[in-house]
């Protein structure tokens, strides 16, 4: 073999390996190449394997993945001139590989930038407790104003986070003391709570109580009249059959009781003196008889 020969198996060779050094790219799903051929751009290319012409066309690799973006602590003064210090975050990815390239150097630079001075934007026009208070809307605010901006870029801000807002040292102190109260507060509202369902439950208590005892107490006085009813309708109907020689006996008997009292008074009913008449009647004649002398 020649010296020639091997000079062109030697140049086929290198120019096989600059073909496919330059000439292919693997390009993965999460990126795409913007191209560039004789400093014009013709477009985007992508994913999986692209051709290129080597020493013509010059690629510019694009990660289309969401990126964050950690924005450090920022004083910033608050509507009510507070000053206040706040870090946050900033989540964005590239939509339009092609704008990311041509309108912007480092789109994740200038994102950081204007989020610096977006963010004193909107707490200036924000008192120091909605700052404290409204996280959220902060958040929706400032991803809105940004996204406004990195539309042009082919960027797209998907969310804002603050991570940490802290306020000045006397307004901690204020807001520690004013949380405190707060606690105190709660804690005296659970005990004036909680004493007043006790007294509502002794109360209730209480009631249930006096209305038993009010419903035993009738239904003993129902019993007793039912009782003394009965007692009465049986006296009625023993008196019935009660004879004139039955109640004098009865008399007699409270007689003899009461000669063996001291007392030396006594007082009579009239149907007593009625009952005795037959009886006395009965005794004069009686004696009348013993002193009538008998005819012979």
């Amino acid at each position: 073999m020649s010296g020639a020969q091997i000079f062109w198996i030697i140049l086929g060779v290198l120019l096989f390996f600059v073909i496919i050094r330059w000439g292919i790219r693997i390009v993965r799903e999460y990126q795409r190449l913007v191209i560039f051929r004789l400093g014009k751009c013709i477009g985007q290319k992508g994913p999986g394997i692209v051709f290129l012409i080597p020493f013509i066309d010059i690629p510019v690799r694009v990660d289309l993945r969401e990126q964050y973006l950690e924005i450090p602590n920022q004083i910033c003064i608050t509507k009510d001139n507070a000053p206040i210090s706040i870090d946050f975050l900033i989540y964005a990815k590239v939509v339009e590989p092609v704008l990311s390239v041509i309108k912007v150097q480092t789109f994740l630079g200038a994102v950081q930038g204007l989020a610096t001075t977006t963010l004193r934007a909107v707490v200036g026009d924000i008192v120091l407790d909605d700052v404290l208070a409204k996280r959220e809307e902060i958040n929706e605010i400032l991803a809105a104003k940004l996204d406004q901006v990195t539309a042009g870029w082919g960027v797209k801000v998907t969310r804002v986070e603050l991570r940490e807002i802290a306020p000045p040292k006397e307004v901690s102190e204020a807001m520690i003391k004013q949380m405190s109260a707060e606690r105190q507060r709660r804690a005296t509202v659970t005990e004036a709570e909680g004493k007043k369902a006790a007294a509502i439950a002794v109360a209730e208590g209480e009631k249930q109580a006096a209305i038993l005892k009010a419903e035993g107490e009738r239904q003993a006085r129902i019993l007793m009249a039912e009782g003394f009813s009965l007692a009465l309708e049986k006296i009625f109907a023993v008196a019935k059959g009660v004879d004139d020689k039955t109640m004098t006996l009865q008399y007699f008997e409270a007689l003899k009781a009461l000669g063996a009292s001291p007392s030396t008074k006594y007082i009579f009913p009239l149907e007593f003196t009625q009952l005795l008449k037959p009886i006395l009647g009965n005794i004069q004649g009686a004696v009348s008889e013993s002193f009538t002398p008998k005819k012979e």
